[in-house]
C-alpha cells in the first residue's frame, strides 16, 4: 500500500475531528465511564491517526478506528496507572468488559442523546447541566457558553468541572431513563438542543453568520428525541428549528452580509422543511400538553406561510406572543411581541413599548434591543436618536455579519 501525503491525512483527520469528535467522544464516555479519560482518549486516538494512516491508509470507518484506537489507548493508561492503584484495576475490568461494538449504530438513541440525558441529570446543578452539555456535547468552547448565558468564562468553567466531578463521584449513570423518568428530565434537554441550534443559526460572535453543521446536529437530536418520547414540546421544538433553518439560504447574500427578514427572497426558502415544519406545529398544538416551544414554531410558521414580508398576519403574530408572554414570561418575548406590535399599530407603539423595556434594565447589554429601537426612531424620521440607538447596538455586537449591518444602516442615515 503505497504511503499517502502527510497533506493529505493531515486533512482527512481534520475533516473526521470537525464531524465525527464529539459522537466519538461520546461513545467513549459510554466504554469508559469517566469524562477525562475520554477526553485525554479522544485526542490520543486523533493523534495516532496522524501517524498510522500515513502508513496503514484511512480505514473505511475512521470514527470506528478512532474508537477503538482511544479505547485501547485508555485502557493501556488504566494498566499503568493499576501498579499503583487497586481501585484502577476494578475500573480495568469494567471497561475491558464492554463487548459492544462501536460501530454499530441504534435504531433510536445513539451516545450524544445518552450523554445529553447524562449531562441532565437532576442531581446536577440546574445551571451546569446546560454548560456542560454545549460543552461535551457540541464541542462548545467555554468562551462561546459564557457569552450565551451572559456569565464569565471562569464561572462557566468551574460550573462544567464541578457537575464533571458530581458525575463521577455519584456514580451517574450513561443511560436514557426509564420512560416514567423522561419528563423530569425534558426540559433542560429541549433547552440544550435549542441552544446548540440557536449557536448555528446565530452564532455568537465571530465572521460567519451560520454555523450550519451546528444547526443540522440541534435537528437530528430533536429528532431522535420526538422518536425517543413524542412529547408536545419535544414535537415543537423540532418544528420551531426546522422552520427557522429553512430560511438559512435568504439570511446572508453573496458577501456573507446579513439579509434581514423583511428583504429576503423567500424563492430561497427550503419548502421542504416549511412543509414539514408547519405539519409538526399542528401536531404539537392539537396536544393539551404544547408549550413555549410549540408557541414559538407557530409563530415561525406564520411568517413562513405568508408568501411575501406585506401579507404577513401581524395580528396573528401578536396574539401568539400575547399567548406566549402570558404563560412563558421573558423580556426578549416581550421584545419581539413590541416590533410585531409596530408592524400592526404603527413605530410609535411600538417604540413605546421597546422603550420601556430598555428602561426596565433587563435588555440594555442585548444590541437587538437598541436595533430595534434604532429601526423605530428611523420609521419615525427622528434621525439623531436613530444613529445613537443605531450606535448602542453596534458597541455591543460581536457578530462580523450583524456589525457589518448596523454599520451600514448608520452609513444611510441622513
Amino acid at each position: 500500500m503505497p504511503v499517502l501525503a502527510q497533506e493529505e491525512v493531515r486533512a482527512e483527520v481534520e475533516s473526521v475531528y470537525r464531524r465525527d469528535s464529539r459522537r466519538i467522544l461520546a461513545t467513549l464516555i459510554r466504554l469508559l465511564g469517566d469524562f477525562d479519560l475520554a477526553e485525554e482518549a479522544l485526542h490520543e486516538a486523533f493523534f495516532i491517526a496522524v501517524q498510522r494512516w500515513q502508513h496503514d491508509g484511512i480505514p473505511d470507518n475512521p470514527r470506528a478506528w478512532l474508537v477503538s484506537a482511544g479505547r485501547f489507548k485508555a485502557i493501556d493508561a488504566l494498566r499503568r496507572r493499576a501498579r499503583l492503584d487497586r481501585a484502577q484495576a476494578d475500573l480495568i475490568m469494567l471497561t475491558e468488559g464492554h463487548a459492544q461494538d462501536p460501530s454499530e449504530e441504534e435504531l433510536l438513541v445513539d451516545d450524544r442523546l445518552r450523554l445529553i440525558f447524562t449531562c441532565c441529570h437532576p442531581a446536577l446543578a440546574a445551571d451546569a447541566q446546560v454548560p456542560l452539555t454545549l460543552r461535551e456535547v457540541c464541542d462548545l468552547s467555554t468562551e462561546q457558553i459564557a457569552r450565551a448565558f451572559l456569565q464569565s468564562p471562569a464561572t462557566i468553567a468551574q460550573r462544567i468541572v464541578r457537575a464533571k466531578a458530581k458525575i463521577r463521584d455519584a456514580g451517574i449513570a450513561y443511560q436514557v431513563p426509564d420512560l416514567h423518568a423522561l419528563p423530569e428530565r425534558l426540559e433542560s434537554v429541549l433547552r440544550v438542543i435549542y441552544l446548540v441550534f440557536n449557536e448555528g443559526y446565530s452564532a455568537s460572535s465571530g465572521q460567519a453568520l451560520v454555523q450550519q453543521a451546528l444547526c443540522d446536529e440541534a435537528i437530528r437530536l430533536g429528532r431522535l428525541l420526538v422518536q425517543l418520547l413524542p412529547d408536545a414540546e419535544a414535537i415543537g421544538l423540532l418544528a420551531l428549528m426546522l422552520l427557522q433553518a429553512s430560511r438559512q439560504r435568504a439570511r446572508s447574500d453573496a458577501d456573507g452580509n446579513l439579509v434581514v427578514l423583511d428583504q429576503q427572497d423567500r424563492g430561497l426558502w427550503n419548502r421542504e422543511q416549511i412543509t414539514e415544519g408547519c405539519e409538526l406545529v399542528r401536531l404539537a398544538l392539537g396536544r393539551r400538553d404544547f408549550g413555549a416551544y410549540s408557541v414559538q414554531a407557530a409563530i415561525a410558521a406564520v411568517h413562513a406561510e405568508a408568501a411575501t414580508a406585506q401579507e404577513t398576519d401581524w395580528g396573528q403574530i401578536l396574539a401568539l406572543y400575547d399567548v406566549l408572554l402570558q404563560h412563558w414570561p421573558s423580556a426578549v418575548v416581550a421584545l419581539n411581541r413590541a416590533v410585531a406590535l409596530a408592524k400592526r399599530d404603527g413605530p410609535q407603539a411600538g417604540l413605546d413599548a421597546v422603550q420601556a423595556l430598555l428602561a426596565a434594565g433587563e435588555l440594555r447589554d442585548y444590541h437587538l434591543a437598541h436595533a430595534a429601537q434604532a429601526q423605530l426612531h428611523q420609521d419615525l424620521g427622528q434621525v439623531e436618536q436613530a444613529r445613537a440607538a443605531w450606535q448602542k447596538a453596534l458597541a455591543l455586537a460581536r457578530q462580523a455579519p450583524e456589525r457589518r449591518h448596523i454599520e451600514k444602516r448608520l452609513s444611510q442615515l441622513v
